[in-house]
C-alpha cells in the first residue's frame, strides 16, 4: 500500500493521521510489516521509480495540516486545498499545484530560527545541497533537462560557483525537504509505535534528468562532451513484454564507482536505512549482471549482459554499514550469477505466486519450492490483482492454479466463490516456508483488475489507485487475523 493510495482530503494520500490509522488496522489483523513504494518525487507519469532524485522525498506527500501545526499556514489555507474529486483516484496534477501553493506560503513565513534548522539539515545531507541547487537552476531554465541548460550551468561545478544567484530558490527546496523528512520521521515513529515496521523500496537506477546524474556525471556511462548515454538500462523480453522493457536510465560506471569504495552507494543505502526499517532493492539482479541497450534503440530486444559489481559492492557495504536488512527483488531473466550473488550476500529473494501457474513447470514461484530465506508475494505493484489474474488467465492456467491451491468449487467466479477462490491462493502463499509473506491492499479487499497499481511497459494510467476509510473498514479483519495466527505470520 503506497502512501499516495491512503485516504486524504488532499487529492492523494499524505503522511500523518491516515498512515497511523492504517498501521493500527493492519496490526489488529496480525500484520507487522507495511511495504510502501519509493518515497521519491515521481516523474511526469507519476512513477516513483523514475525520479529527479534518489534521496529527496515527494513533496506531494506533505500533509498541509502539518504546516498548520508548525504555524506556517492558517486553517483557512488548509481548507482551501481540500479536494472534491473522486476519492478512489490519485490526482497528481491537483496535488502538485496545491502543495506548491501551501509550501510557498509557508516558506514566506520562515524565521531565523527555522532557517537555522533548515540550514543544519542541509549541512548534514550532501545530497540536499546537490538536489536543491538542481531544482533552483532548473527553475531558472524553464524546466529544461540539465544537459540543455545554458551559460555552462549544465556543469555542476560551474553552477556551484554561481550559487549566490539561486540562493533563495535553493533555500526553498531545502525547506521543502526539511518539512518532508520532519513529517516522515514523525509518521514512521507513530507507525513503529503501533508495532509495524516499514519496508521501503529502492529503485536500482536513477533518471538521466536528475540531480544525482547532473552532480556526479563521472559515475555514469555518459559521454563527457555530448552528455549522451553510451548505453541505457532495460530488460530483455520477459513475462510483461515481448519486446522487453526499455527504461532508458543511464548505466553506472562501476569501475569508476569502485575507485572511492562505492561511496555514492554507501550514502544511498545509509539514507535508506535511516528512513525505513527494511529496504527492498528493485531489480537487484543488475548487481550481478545487467542488460545494456545501445542508446537510441527503439526496444530492449537488442542488448548485452554486462557484469555488475557483485559482492565487491556488498562487502564494502557490510564494512561501512554492518548487516543492514535488505530484500532483493531478483525477478526477471535469471542466471547462475544472480543465484550466487543471493547466496553470497545472504539477502532473501522474491517469489510471486502468479508467476508459477504454468502447468507442469514446477516453477520456483510455486509455494512448495519456496526456501525459508525468501519473501513470498501474492502479487506486487507490477502484477494484476489475484481476482483480475483469475479473470484474464487462460482456462488451463486458471484450472491449474485453483487445483494447486485446493479450491474445490468449480464456480470460482460466481458470488461468494470469487472471494473463496482468491483466498485459496492467498493461503497457498501463507502456508509456504518463506520467512515473509506479503499481500497487496487490493488483494486483501478482493478487488479486480481496475484496481491494479501498475502495468509495466505502459507509460500512462498507472499509480492512480486510492482507497477510503470506509473501504479499509470493510476488509475482513477476522479472516486475516485467523490466517496470520494459523500460519505463524505477523
Amino acid at each position: 500500500m503506497h502512501i499516495t493510495s491512503l485516504p486524504s482530503p488532499f487529492g492523494i494520500g499524505v503522511m500523518g493521521t491516515s498512515a497511523k490509522k492504517f498501521a493500527e488496522k493492519i496490526k489488529s489483523m496480525g500484520f507487522s510489516i507495511w511495504q510502501v513504494l519509493p518515497l521519491n518525487p515521481p516523474d511526469r507519469f507519476a512513477s516513483p521509480y523514475a525520479s529527479e532524485s534518489a534521496f529527496a522525498g515527494n513533496f506531494m506527500l506533505i500533509n498541509p495540516n502539518g504546516l498548520e501545526e508548525m504555524g506556517l499556514i492558517t486553517h483557512e489555507e488548509v481548507q482551501k486545498e481540500y479536494y472534491y474529486g473522486s476519492p478512489y483516484t490519485a490526482d497528481y496534477e491537483f496535488a502538485y499545484h496545491s502543495r506548491m501553493r501551501v509550501l510557498r506560503s509557508a516558506y514566506s513565513k520562515i524565521d531565523n530560527g527555522l532557517k537555522a534548522q533548515v540550514e543544519k539539515f542541509n549541512s548534514e545531507n550532501k545530497w540536499l545541497e546537490e538536489y536543491s541547487l538542481f531544482m533552483a537552476v532548473r527553475a531558472s531554465q524553464d524546466g529544461k533537462p540539465w544537459w540543455e541548460w545554458t551559460d555552462g550551468l549544465f556543469d555542476y561545478k560551474k553552477a556551484q560557483t554561481r550559487k549566490a544567484e539561486f540562493s533563495d530558490e535553493q533555500l526553498f527546496w531545502q525547506f521543502v525537504q526539511f518539512v518532508f523528512y520532519k513529517q516522515w520521521k514523525q509518521t514512521k515513529e507513530e507507525i513503529n509505535a503501533v508495532g509495524v515496521e516499514i519496508l521501503g523500496d529502492m529503485p536500482i537506477y536513477v533518471s538521466m534528468d536528475s540531480a544525482d546524474v547532473w552532480a556526479n556525471t563521472e559515475l555514469f556511462e555518459i559521454d563527457e562532451k555530448t552528455f549522451v548515454p553510451k548505453k541505457v538500462a532495460g530488460v530483455p523480453p520477459d513475462y510483461f513484454s515481448k519486446t522487453g522493457q526499455l527504461w532508458g536510465n543511464p548505466l553506472y560506471d562501476w569501475k569508476e564507482m569502485e575507485k572511492d569504495g562505492y561511496s555514492w552507494w554507501i550514502r544511498r543505502l545509509k539514507h535508506a536505512t535511516e528512513i525505513y526499517d527494511m529496504v527492498r532493492i528493485d531489480h537487484f539482479r543488475a548487481f550481478a549482471s545487467y542488460w545494456a541497450v545501445p542508446y537510441g534503440s527503439e526496444t530492449a530486444m537488442v542488448g548485452e549482459w554486462l557484469d555488475g559489481p557483485k559482492m565487491k559492492l556488498f562487502d564494502r557495504v557490510k564494512k561501512e554499514l554492518g548487516d543492514i536488512p535488505i530484500l532483493a527483488e531478483d525477478l526477471g531473466v535469471f542466471g547462475e550469477d544472480v543465484v550466487k550473488l543471493l547466496e553470497d550476500s545472504g539477502f532473501p529473494g522474491m517469489k510471486v505466486i502468479q508467476f508459477g501457474f504454468a502447468p507442469g513447470s514446477n516453477s520456483l514461484h510455486l509455494p512448495h519450492n519456496y526456501p525459508v530465506n525468501s519473501v513470498a508475494y501474492v502479487g506486487t505493484h507490477d502484477n494484476n490483482t489475484i481476482l483480475g489474474w483469475l479473470w484474464e488467465a487462460n482456462e488451463t492456467e486458471r484450472a491449474f492454479a485453483l487445483d494447486y491451491c485446493r479450491f474445490k468449487n468449480g464456480n470460482w467466479g460466481e458470488g461468494g466463490q470469487k472471494s473463496e477462490s482468491c483466498r485459496s491462493i492467498i493461503e497457498a502463499v501463507w502456508r509456504s516456508s518463506s520467512a515473509y509473506a506479503i499481500i497487496s491492499y487490493q488483494d486483501m479487499s478482493g478487488y479486480g483488475a481496475d484496481a491494479r497499481m501498475n502495468t509495466p511497459g505502459k507509460a500512462e494510467g498507472n499509480w492512480l489507485f486510492r482507497t477510503t476509510n470506509e473501504a479499509i473498514d470493510q476488509i475482513d479483519s477476522e479472516y486475516f487475523k485467523k490466517i496470520n495466527y494459523l500460519f505463524s505470520r505477523g
